[in-house]
């Protein structure tokens, strides 16, 4: 099973289990992290899931959906940018860590 490390800004990790088949917000969603929220209804206007993909070389391209609603988030965006509701989590994560932005706290 996939496990997913969440870095807070204060340094804080919490390590939790994944689901393939699940998006990356929807588990941390589950495991009450803070930060991360379901709250956009997918209107291109996030700043709700927004995380650092410490790995992001091994996730699937940013589409053009995710593309346009990184422009709306609060935190800057950077390379490893990515929107835990747009991150899909596959059998073969071994482990795939991300930062939470400490605009979303």
């Amino acid at each position: 099973m996939p496990t997913l490390t969440f870095v807070l800004p204060d340094g804080t990790r919490r390590t939790v289990e994944g689901k393939a088949g699940l998006s990356v917000m929807e588990v941390a969603m589950a495991e009450d992290l803070p930060g991360i929220v379901a709250e956009c209804g997918g209107n291109a206007m996030c700043a709700t899931c927004h995380v650092y993909a410490d790995a992001a070389d091994r996730l699937p391209p940013v589409s053009d959906v995710e593309d346009e609603m990184l422009g709306s988030t609060a935190a800057p965006r950077t390379p490893a940018s990515r929107l835990s509701c747009q991150v899909e989590i596959a059998d073969d994560w071994d482990e795939m860590t991300f930062d939470v932005p400490e605009t979303q706290l």
